[in-house]
């Protein structure tokens, strides 16, 4: 996912006296983990907060590092396998965006990986405009749904049903991803289109929270929200006239590779869905 960037222009046991124990609850596995997976992402949201630019800029967490503690977070929830495969998805989707920068000469780090949350780039400065920013954006996307368009296809040459759900996770990843909210990269995609299509996907975000909740939504609608108040207010800026000022075949590229991509998700995700009893 997310690139982080300077703005444009501008996851026991509980202690109880010796003796006592306290009442049986009901166990309710689904909830209980995530409890502890919200109370996991808002420790690591409250430490990288604090210390998370010195960390980067001392080289204390390094990217190997970082995916290996991904790693097993994500095994948490599927197996070391699963933990692995999803690691290398998200890999994948970061190079793309690291490419295309660099392709434009801007300066990118490798992808440091926030368990649950992704992974983040650091670049020394936005690409020059709307339309560069839109292809960084949608670079990360076609690549990763590429690499999960190969998972797809080892997993039906081998008859893995693993390989196929795994596929699965990654189409619906990348698809995720084009949400036109910042900071996922349909956000970035789409302001080479309209700023009003953020709203659409702020709306689409919480609508999304109230019919599936999920600890990670309020997070990313959070700073979602902070971002589009901020880039909203900024729009008119003439400093950043020349940023948004896109031409109508830069527009329609953008709309059709954004659209396009989005399709050919939802086909591969229904395609490579797997029953719940796998």
């Amino acid at each position: 996912m997310r690139v982080v960037s300077p703005e444009p222009g501008l996851h026991d046991f509980e202690s109880e006296p010796y003796g006592v124990r306290s009442p049986v609850r009901p166990v309710r596995p689904l909830r209980d983990l995530g409890r502890r997976l919200w109370a996991l992402l808002v420790a690591a949201g409250a430490f990288l907060a604090k210390f998370g630019a010195v960390l980067y800029k001392l080289k204390l967490v390094t990217v190997a590092g970082s995916m290996i503690v991904s790693v097993g977070a994500y095994a948490l929830l599927g197996g070391w396998w699963f933990g692995v495969g999803l690691v290398g998805l998200i890999f994948v989707h970061e190079m793309g965006h690291v490419a295309e920068l660099r392709r434009q000469g801007v300066a990118a780090s490798a992808p440091l990986f926030i368990p649950f949350l992704g992974a983040v780039i650091g670049m020394k400065r936005l690409p020059r405009n709307a339309w560069r920013e839109a292809q960084v954006a949608l670079a990360g996307p076609l690549l990763g749904s590429l690499g999960a368009a190969l998972v797809w296809a080892a997993g039906a040459y081998s008859g893995s049903r693993f390989l196929t759900a795994l596929a699965f996770i990654g189409f619906f990843i990348n698809l995720f991803n084009l949400i036109p909210i910042v900071p996922l990269d349909g956000g970035r995609a789409v302001a080479a289109l309209h700023p009003a299509i953020w709203l659409l996907g702020l709306a689409g975000l919480v609508a999304l929270e109230v019919i599936r909740p999920s600890p990670i939504l309020p997070v990313i609608i959070l700073i979602g929200g902070l971002e589009l108040g901020r880039r909203w207010r900024s729009r008119n800026l003439p400093r950043l006239a020349d940023y948004y000022r896109v031409k109508p075949w830069q527009r329609a590229a953008v709309a059709s590779v954004y659209l396009g991509l989005a399709a050919l998700l939802v086909v591969a995700m229904n395609a490579t869905h797997v029953p719940r009893s796998f």
